[in-house]
């Protein structure tokens, strides 16, 4: 088909993000005159992050529901009718062949104003435990591509493909080193590292647990590579300021070095991290989000965890329990070396080309 329209919806964080843009990069790569539009939301870091990899988005003015403030939901609804007006227009005006679902605020108006209008749609869920929304959109989805088995009990099986959460391309081809990523962090190869990540907006708990036992970390003469995240970023330099054994980033884009250069990995358990970390093969210790929706993170990691291919510590317990279960993963090689093996037998190298090939499928079966 030449000239092939996708909408791509989504966004909020990099989980989100980062497979929509991957999914944008494969059509072009399987279908060189796609024409490609992104929608986000207003404010939220898709704005930006779109943008930087070479393609154009539009936001919808939108927001979730927030359960902290209670009062800042006043204006949710005009916001929802706002938007649906707004999806329409777009999809009007850009006339898709078929519009892509990647959650977050922008899918669902953008999905269910397609369907209403008889334009195929696609649902890519990237967690264990299916988002309400998703669950919705699914019924007049043509294709729900997903990265974990028995995801029948929430869509239906006919529309399910199994496809695995896309990658950044960076990542999933990468052919980097330990060496390579040791010497563009300028760390010392010869120690054990420990890349601390709590995802592209940081983790308060993860970063707290770490900075509380700091010392404790490095006596087991390991480094340490730390992503903060905006919010505890200063912080993490004032603590760090006369410790060289610790690298401190706010955000890191090329984490293909990051991941090269680490021995063992502490994470937050979203769709995007799990699949980077398979694919990486890199022992980790998830610390889920609690107050994601429906719990999918926990969700998320113990699919990993029954493999024996990660280890989990709850939010709650992170303080207490985090670093000594990290010290005791960094002594342990025999379990080092099981969860590499189990972990690169679950990554799916491909899952941007698969998904991005179901979207040819079904504009052309359409």
């Amino acid at each position: 088909m030449e000239n092939l329209r996708v909408i791509i919806a989504g966004g909020g964080t990099g989980g989100h993000i980062f497979p929509a843009v991957a999914i944008g990069h494969a059509l072009k790569r399987l279908q060189p005159n796609t024409q490609l539009l992104f929608v986000g939301a207003l404010g939220k870091m898709e704005m930006e992050k779109v943008p930087q990899e070479g393609f154009e988005i539009v936001g919808l003015d939108i927001a979730g529901f927030n359960r902290s403030n209670l009062f800042k939901n006043l204006m949710l609804p005009i916001k929802l009718i706002k938007s649906w007006f707004k999806a329409k227009a777009i999809i009007k005006k850009f006339r898709p062949h078929a519009v892509v679902g990647v959650g977050g605020y922008a899918s669902f108006p953008m999905l269910n104003t397609a369907q209403g209008l008889n334009i195929p749609t696609l649902v890519q869920e990237q967690n264990s435990y299916a988002g309400k929304s998703n669950k919705i959109l699914a019924k007049k989805a043509k294709a729900i591509c997903v990265a974990y088995e028995h995801m029948e009990k929430f869509f239906p099986k006919e529309k399910l493909i199994l496809t695995g959460n896309p990658v950044r391309k960076s990542i999933a081809q990468s052919a980097l080193t330990r060496e390579h990523g040791q010497k563009w962090l300028a760390m010392d190869a010869h120690k054990p590292t420990v890349l601390i990540v709590g995802g592209s907006l940081g983790a308060k708990t993860i970063n707290e647990s770490i900075d509380a036992h700091l010392e404790e970390i490095l006596a087991s003469n390991v480094q340490i590579i730390w992503q903060t995240g905006k919010p505890y970023y200063q912080q993490a330099i004032e603590r760090t300021k006369n410790l060289k054994q610790v690298k401190v980033f706010e955000f890191i884009r090329e984490m293909e070095y990051a991941y090269a250069a680490a021995d063992v990995v502490v994470s937050r358990a979203g769709a995007l991290a799990i699949a980077e970390l398979c694919i990486v093969a890199k022992p980790v210790v998830f610390v889920p989000y609690p107050f994601a929706a429906e719990d999918h993170q926990t969700s998320n990691a113990m699919a990993l965890v029954q493999h024996n291919a990660a280890e989990m510590v709850k939010d709650s317990d992170a303080k207490t329990e985090l670093v000594k279960k990290l010290k005791h993963l960094l002594a342990d090689k025999v379990a080092q070396d099981i969860m590499m093996k189990n972990l690169k037998a679950m990554a799916i190298k491909n899952a941007d080309e698969r998904i991005a090939a179901k979207v040819i499928e079904i504009v052309k079966s359409n």
